[in-house]
């Protein structure tokens, strides 16, 4: 096993985990993006509405993986949701959590 297969292997592992716990998807691409394709199921909450609508994310009382198109969004929402008390992980670009799913 190679340092990469390690890395994505965990990561994998972790999104696995998470949707064992019943995790939901969100996805904090912006509306235009989302429109575009998406990962059924998921919540749509795109990252500049977030800090308001924390409120609808803890409301799901659910563990939650997060989206967007590369990874990056995704991370700074995780980190923001941990931050908040509701247990988080970034899931990076919603085509690839589409593929692991």
């Amino acid at each position: 096993m190679g340092f990469l297969d390690f890395i994505f292997g965990a990561k994998k592992r972790q999104v696995e985990t998470y949707l064992n716990n019943g995790a939901v998807i969100l996805d904090v691409r912006t509306q235009r993006e989302w429109n575009k394709g998406h990962i059924e199921n998921a919540v749509h909450i795109p990252i500049d509405e977030l800090n308001n609508r924390v409120d609808e994310v803890k409301a799901l009382n659910k563990p939650v993986i997060t989206c967007c198109e590369s990874g990056v969004r995704s991370a700074k929402a995780a980190k923001f949701l941990n931050l908040n008390n509701i247990s988080a992980i970034n899931g990076g670009g919603w085509i690839g959590l589409k593929k692991k799913l």
